[in-house]
């Protein structure tokens, strides 16, 4: 318990008033307020960054930067060359068009510059994720997840129903 002093509008005396503690915070917590669930949201895995020369963006993290940058990989099931840069607490990846009908062609065409693509954010169960969202009305851009640059079961969220951006999820 705890006393706060209240000023009676249009009194000169002070009126002494006992509140519960948690009467006295401002803000309620988010996470009291969720109920639980089978999953959670894990770390920041890495954010991708669609680039229009990947050996350039390579050069520029590993030469110039100094960051430890992993050799380009090809993932033809996903349409993309990928590069990983080392952060120590998050890793970024470099995503460059392999082949006609590569998902990053479209982006690179639209911003020739290149530029952030997606999140990446690790679950626990990737599966249980999945069917909680779908009962949320997330929408999922496949309907079973895929093997992803690091061996591990991914599946990205519409960005249409998380406020514009990107998110693929990563089993951890």
């Amino acid at each position: 318990m705890a006393s706060i002093v209240l000023k009676v509008a249009g009194l000169s005396r002070w009126v002494r008033h006992t509140l519960p503690s948690r009467a006295l915070t401002t803000s309620t917590s988010r996470r009291s307020r969720v109920p639980g669930s089978l999953w959670k949201l894990g770390k920041l895995n890495h954010i991708a960054i669609a680039v229009p020369d990947i050996e350039k963006a390579t050069s520029l993290y590993r030469d110039v930067l100094g960051a430890t940058v992993s050799d380009k990989l090809p993932l033809p099931d996903h349409g993309v060359y990928t590069v990983f840069v080392e952060l120590g607490n998050t890793k970024l990846e470099l995503l460059h068009p392999l082949g006609d009908k590569s998902p990053i062609s479209g982006f690179l065409q639209k911003n020739k510059s290149g530029g952030l693509h997606h999140i990446c954010i690790e679950v626990e169960d990737i599966n249980a994720a999945i069917a909680a969202l779908r009962v949320k009305n997330i929408r999922t851009l496949s309907a079973m997840p895929q093997i992803g640059a690091h061996g591990k079961p991914v599946i990205f969220l519409h960005p249409k129903d998380c406020d514009g951006v990107l998110v693929e999820l990563e089993e951890a």
